[in-house]
């Protein structure tokens, strides 16, 4: 039967709004990914599950790691942008995709209540003791985005979150061990350095808007100056808290980390906003991972 031309008119609106759905549905997805803060997200799942492998978990329970730990990341994300919504429109920040209105408020919504919602049963899965070392260190990151980053304790989520990591990864070996101090330690010391760094570039902003944590406090100048001190005490435990004497690895771990600490207060050119001190914090926990990895430095 011939096509009429109403015909051939109806099937190309059909095939422009397909098309059209599309595009929307590959720009709201875009828009959500760069809502749950990728680098960080990426980041921290990329290096508990290199610990979870390098501990002895299988090629199964490093899949679980990687799993726990990317949803509760991401619900983290999300909700941190869901919250600061209003602040962020008073500030104009167009590079978030929720205040530049890619995306609804029910979106990010949804998508942190669903994250956090498959977090719980996959941290469950390494076994009820590393669940609790896991989800409380994805509670205490939501405790921050709802109130104490506002608070002279806005530091102690940080320190309790990353702190955790190690104990998730080894309370879900066979006997369920603790992780050595010195693992926990650090992973407290990254945390807090990361939130020196990562809280620096928006500090005036901050304090216009009413949001009063440790850095907003102490202003620029001192946390720059702590910033690098902080991780550099990170550095110095990652590079000779595990047993045995350094070496030249340990030796190593420390001057390239070390150099990385020095380098969260190096000049970002023009830009206060520069996020070039948190990204140089993302590269000092990778490049510790990675050297104690090389040296056989497991948490467990």
């Amino acid at each position: 039967m011939p096509t009429t031309e109403s015909g051939r008119s109806d099937v190309h609106r059909v095939g422009g709004a397909v098309e059209l759905t599309h595009r929307r549905a590959g720009r709201s997805a875009l828009a959500l990914l760069r809502a749950c803060h990728p680098e960080p997200t990426a980041a921290v799942t990329v290096l508990m599950t290199a610990l979870a492998a390098v501990s002895g978990r299988s090629a199964a329970g490093c899949l679980l790691v990687a799993s726990a730990v990317l949803t509760g990341q991401l619900s983290v994300g999300w909700c941190n942008d869901r919250v600061d919504l209003a602040r962020d429109l008073a500030a104009g920040r167009r590079d978030k995709p929720l205040a530049a209105g890619a995306l609804g408020p029910t979106t990010v919504s949804v998508a942190a209540g669903g994250a956090l919602g498959l977090c719980v049963p996959l941290s469950l899965a390494s076994g009820p003791w590393a669940a609790a070392a896991h989800l409380s260190g994805v509670a205490a990151a939501w405790g921050y985005n709802l109130g104490l980053k506002r608070t002279a304790a806005s530091w102690l989520p940080y320190a309790v979150g990353f702190g955790a990591l190690p104990a998730f990864v080894t309370l879900g070996l066979p006997g369920h061990p603790w992780p050595p101090v010195w693992s926990a330690t650090a992973g407290a010391l990254l945390g807090v350095g990361a939130h020196l760094t990562n809280v620096l570039p928006d500090i005036e902003a901050d304090l216009a808007a009413g949001v009063r944590g440790l850095p907003q406090r102490l202003g620029r100048r001192r946390v720059r100056a702590l910033a690098p001190v902080v991780l550099l005490a990170a550095s110095a435990v990652l590079a000779f808290g595990p047993a045995g004497p350094a070496g030249r690895a340990g030796w190593a771990a420390f001057a390239v980390t070390g150099a990385l600490a020095a380098a969260t207060v190096l000049p970002t050119g023009r830009d206060p906003r520069s996020r070039l001190p948190f990204l140089a914090t993302l590269g000092l926990a990778a490049t510790a991972v990675a050297l104690l990895l090389l040296r056989g430095a497991a948490p467990a």
